[in-house]
């Protein structure tokens, strides 16, 4: 079962899509599915099969993201959260072999088409929360174990200019 968590900027964007897939993509969606279908034999008509197929996929879509939207919770930073990892902190991590990791920790609804961020539902996620700038931590991998160090932490904050 997905989070049902989500940052401010994730909350606008998956509202944006809704919006733009209801008041853009689905009105000229149905005017070509209208136009093709006056063509007569929507049988071998390409235009009207594929943009009736399109149509359904844009209501899923749609539906989907209504129901969606109602259930999250926007989460936002509060000053109790500095100095520990919690939903929306941007970490830095390092291991023993000199890798090192940066990501946001988002709701699952926001790792999509997005770089460098990483689920709440993750393994890697759920085993730094709650950990400090120092702290290290232990992640099941396929090849095993792996020990990571935060390096650092650091929020959104109101008034602050989004990357």
């Amino acid at each position: 079962m997905k989070t049902k968590l989500i940052t401010s900027r994730g909350y606008a964007q998956l509202y944006a899509e809704h919006d733009h897939l209801w008041r853009v993509e689905r009105p000229e969606t149905t005017r070509i599915v209208t136009w093709a279908a006056s063509l007569g034999d929507r049988s071998e008509n390409a235009d009207y099969q594929y943009n009736k197929r399109k149509l359904r996929e844009i209501d899923r879509r749609v539906r989907y993201l209504r129901k969606r939207l109602e259930e999250l919770q926007v989460v936002d930073y509060h000053p109790q959260q500095e100095g520990k990892v919690f939903f929306g902190a941007y970490v830095s991590l390092s291991d023993d072999d000199g890798n090192e990791l940066h990501f946001q920790i988002v709701g699952p609804d926001e790792i999509y088409n997005a770089k460098n961020v990483v689920s709440i539902d993750a393994p890697m996620a759920r085993a730094c929360l709650k950990k400090e700038v120092g702290d290290d931590f232990v992640v099941q991998t396929p090849t095993g174990p792996k020990t990571w160090y935060v390096d650092a932490i650091r929020y959104d904050k109101p008034g602050d200019k989004t990357e």
